[in-house]
């Protein structure tokens, strides 16, 4: 029978950290400690009494620790009013200890669920049940009792328990942090069972939660009067940080942009393996980009991307997907960026670029771009939330070309590369392309003829012979007049205008190539 003139402790943890300590402490104050299986060997292997949950319920585990906790003896332990005379008197009535620490961490299903090969039968095994209820059981109840959810906990938890009280307010901190987990567990399991174990379910979700635990607070917002933080479903896929200073809301979301541009969007047959083969490095400020470039070499990646339109590279961010030699570090010391960031470098290109004082330096795992890539994309409006992907059912991209001259092998490439980097442009969006290399970029404009001439006047001298990508179709032709007297000899746009014939006409008149694509890809 459970001591009930006892304070007592509930443990039931799968990550054990700093558990020992807790536990000896509460002993030695004189709380009984009450522990589920693998949590009560381990205490008692460090020398702490514990007794097993079944002392208090009268059953022992039962269907391989399926059913542990769920028993009235415990939660009535938890969830009593000890403020309430009628509830003490039933507390007494049937011998029920009055938990007041509850120390529990749920299955780690998301670290199961992570690794590659998990299948849906070892998930399952990894979901935790009576552990949820004792969080929101606990957490419920926290006018009398302190949830334990993570071993960050502890050591606050324990300078309050060692100073005589639990704050009320502390209390209450615990219980908004376990009703948190609980939100973000069962978001995961949702997610997962969801999509089958893919990085995307096969239909949008019929509800959508959105539940991410503090990663950081930040300095500031976009701007010093806004308030912000970062909040990270994934931790594990941040990339990691080996130099510089902390990262602030604007770097991440330059960051992101700057992966995305990384991944390579699916091309035909007759560029894809050419257009795969190159290294690609991005140069981004304010989450547009600035200069990129398809290399041989990482070296040459970087050096082409940034001189691509160095004056507004200038306090940007460059990423690459190969390692950054030292060749590729000397073409960034030479700049003043917030970011650079890569899977991987060598260890003389990161001694050099270490000596930039508050440059961040960022390694990322090299499947990232393409997991952001996949995911599903969010954004706030009108109080809601807008989310989309790319529907895995939609038909494939085609490409025609709509004039009566043929694109060369090289304007094929610059096409295809000058195709793949207008969808990350803000709309309007305009890309310039020649050998490789964007020479102008213009994002944002509300008139796709002002983009156009915008893009074509960075490029400058570059234009001539160039490729021109515009995000939209052309509603008149004056957009691709533009182009041409700009210099770009190839241009691809989506199809779709009620002019696409005068367009076409346009095009062949003034001699160049123009393909359609049957997708658009504006950015808003």
């Amino acid at each position: 029978m459970p001591d009930t003139t006892k304070p007592a402790a509930l443990f039931s943890l799968s990550d054990k950290t700093g558990a020992v300590e807790l536990a000896r402490a509460l002993h030695e104050a004189g709380t009984v400690i009450y522990a589920t299986g693998g949590t009560k060997r381990h205490l008692e292997e460090h020398g702490i009494p514990a007794h097993d949950v079944g002392e208090m319920t009268g059953f022992p585990e039962l269907f391989d620790g399926r059913v542990k906790t769920l028993h009235p003896k415990v939660f009535g332990a938890i969830l009593y009013d000890r403020d309430n005379a009628a509830h003490r008197t039933q507390a007494d009535k049937y011998a029920i200890a009055p938990i007041t620490t509850v120390v529990v961490n749920l299955y780690p299903f998301e670290a199961t669920v992570a690794r590659e090969g998990t299948t849906i039968a070892e998930a399952i095994e990894q979901i935790d049940i009576g552990g949820v209820s004792l969080l929101r059981a606990a957490a419920k109840n926290f006018a009398h009792v302190a949830i334990l959810t993570h071993p960050s906990q502890y050591e606050g938890f324990l300078d309050a328990f060692r100073a005589g009280e639990i704050p009320s307010a502390l209390r209450r901190g615990y219980a908004i942090a376990a009703f948190e987990r609980t939100a973000e567990y069962d978001v995961a399991i949702s997610h997962y069972l969801g999509s089958a174990g893919q990085y995307l379910p096969s239909e949008l979700p019929g509800a959508l939660a959105l539940t991410a635990p503090l990663s950081q607070r930040l300095r500031y917002g976009t701007n010093p009067q806004n308030r912000a933080a970062f909040y990270l479903e994934r931790p594990e896929r941040l990339p990691e940080q080996l130099h510089g200073k902390a990262l602030s809301y604007n770097n991440l979301l330059d960051l992101d942009a700057t992966l995305r541009l990384l991944s390579r969007a699916p091309l035909g047959a007759e560029f894809g393996s050419e257009h795969e083969r190159f290294v690609r490095a991005a140069a981004v400020k304010h989450t547009v980009p600035c200069g990129v470039a398809q290399r041989s070499t990482v070296g040459k990646a970087v050096h082409d991307a940034l001189e691509a339109d160095p004056v507004s590279a200038y306090g940007g961010i460059v990423a690459t997907d190969a390692r950054i030699d030292l060749e590729a570090a000397q073409s960034l010391k030479k700049f003043f960026l917030e970011i650079v960031a890569a899977p991987d470098f060598d260890d003389d290109a990161l001694a050099l670029l270490r000596t930039k004082k508050n440059l961040r330096i960022m390694r990322f795992t090299p499947d990232l771009p393409d997991i952001l890539a996949r995911e599903l994309r969010v954004r706030s409006a009108l109080g809601g939330v807008l989310a989309e992907d790319d529907n895995p059912e939609a038909p494939s991209e085609a490409w025609r070309v709509v004039s009566k001259r043929q694109p060369t092998a090289q304007e094929w490439h610059d096409l295809a590369f000058a195709w793949d980097v207008v969808r990350h442009v803000k709309s309007n969006g305009i890309v310039i392309v020649s050998g490789g290399t964007t020479r102008g970029i213009c994002a944002g404009q509300t008139n796709r003829v002002s983009a156009v001439k915008i893009a074509t006047h960075r490029a400058g001298e570059a234009a001539k012979g160039a490729a021109c990508a515009s995000d939209g179709f052309f509603p008149f032709a004056d957009g691709l007049e533009a182009a041409v007297e700009g210099g770009c000899s190839a241009i691809i746009a989506p199809g779709g205008s009620v002019r696409d014939d005068e367009v076409i006409a346009a095009a062949d008149r003034l001699g160049v190539t123009l393909v359609f694509s049957s997708y658009r890809y504006f950015l808003h």
